[in-house]
C-alpha cells in the first residue's frame, strides 16, 4: 500500500451545504493529471467528497486526459482548468498534489489540512504519434486510479475520525 493513501480527512474542513469533506488536488498546469484524478475521486468516491482541482499555472484541460476518462466512462468535459489562487483562504480536508512541481510550490491552505504528494508523470511532456502520446494518459490515468482507489480504501476501512 502507499503511504499517502492513509491519509486521515480531517473534522472541520467540509463543504458546508453538503457537510462533505473537500479534496483539493493540485498540478502544475490543471490539464491532465489533476483533472483525471478529480474525475476519478467524484467517480470512485460518489457523493461523499467535494472534489476540486487546480494549477499553480493552468493552461487548459488537455482534449487527450478527456479522451482517456471517457474510455472509463467517466466524463470529465465540463471540467475546466482553475488557478489556485482561486481557492485562496478556502480549508481543505485533503490537498493532494500530483506533480513535483506543484508540491515545491502549493501554497499553505487554513485548516492545516492533510496533505499527499503522488509524484506522476506528466503525460503531455509525451511527444510522438496520438497513439503514442494515448499510451502516455491511459498509463498516468491507470496509476493515479490505483491512488484514489487507495485512498478512498483508506477513508472507508476506518482511516477517516
Amino acid at each position: 500500500m502507499l503511504r499517502a493513501e492513509l491519509l486521515l480527512l480531517k473534522h472541520g474542513q467540509m463543504a458546508a451545504a453538503e457537510n462533505k469533506p473537500r479534496v483539493l488536488i493540485l498540478c502544475t498546469g490543471n490539464s491532465a493529471r489533476s483533472q483525471m484524478a478529480e474525475g476519478l475521486l467524484r467517480h470512485v468516491g460518489g457523493t461523499r467528497y467535494e472534489v476540486l482541482s487546480a494549477g499553480t499555472k493552468p493552461v487548459g484541460v488537455n482534449p487527450l486526459a478527456i479522451d482517456v476518462m471517457r474510455e472509463r466512462g467517466i466524463d470529465i468535459s465540463k471540467q475546466r482548468s482553475k488557478p489556485v489562487a482561486e481557492f485562496a483562504g478556502q480549508e481543505f480536508a485533503t490537498v493532494i498534489t500530483v506533480c513535483d512541481k506543484a508540491a515545491q510550490e502549493c501554497p499553505v491552505f487554513s485548516g492545516a489540512p492533510q496533505r499527499a504528494h503522488w509524484s506522476v508523470t506528466d503525460p503531455a511532456a509525451v511527444s510522438g504519434p496520438r497513439e503514442e502520446k494515448l499510451g502516455a494518459f491511459r498509463k498516468v490515468r491507470d496509476e493515479l486510479e490505483r491512488h484514489i482507489q487507495s485512498f478512498v480504501d483508506s477513508v472507508m476501512n476506518g482511516a477517516h475520525p
